[in-house]
């Protein structure tokens, strides 16, 4: 393959991978909230959603490095490392990429204390996923502002379904029904 093949390549799936990021992520979130909704999910079950909320967010987050480093290494997005450890300092469209580092960050920051869950405590791991409350938005908008095709047709409809999905789980778990405080535990019974 050509320098410039080899360029192309490397641009196709730095787009490639943020934008199924973006799609697993938004996935992941969701779930994440119809798990903590105290209701059963339809067709899923509580083990169900539960291993699919963990398997798109790791899977989402593999995506998001492949993303990060392909666009490292490819010369014509120009990206340094710095401007992938700190926010809001790039040269190009500063605000948009700003917001993918910052997004980067916390995702890394979700990632670590979700995979040391056992050794941090349920109150940590708890309070650390909140995060995914800014974390989500921030990596849409950034898609928005600095994604190549975020003006094409195709991408906005798919930016609207991402952001119906969040806003319909919000709704269910928000609704009078949800039973307050995730699923419902029932004593053991003794005999």
């Amino acid at each position: 393959m050509t320098g410039a093949g080899f360029d192309s390549a490397l641009w196709a799936l730095g787009r490639g991978t943020g934008v199924v990021a973006l799609v697993l992520l938004t996935t992941a979130i969701v779930l994440g909230i119809l798990a903590r909704s105290g209701r059963r999910v339809p067709l899923l079950g509580r083990f169900g959603t539960s291993d699919l909320h963990r398997t798109a967010a790791l899977t989402g987050t593999g995506l998001v490095l492949t993303h990060v480093v392909t666009l490292l290494l490819d010369p014509y997005a120009q990206l340094h490392l710095v401007d992938v450890v700190l926010p809001f300092l790039g040269s190009y469209r500063p605000l948009w990429l700003g917001l993918g580092t910052l997004s980067v960050d916390l995702l890394g920051v979700v990632t670590v204390v979700s995979l040391l869950r056992h050794r941090v405590g349920p109150t940590t791991f708890k309070a650390v996923h909140w995060v995914t409350y800014a974390l989500w938005p921030s990596a849409l908008l950034h898609a928005l502002g600095s994604g190549t095709d975020a003006a094409t047709p195709w991408f906005r409809a798919l930016a609207v379904a991402c952001v119906a999905s969040v806003m319909a789980a919000l709704g269910w778990r928000l609704s009078p029904s949800y039973s307050g405080r995730g699923w419902v535990r029932h004593p053991r019974r003794t005999a």
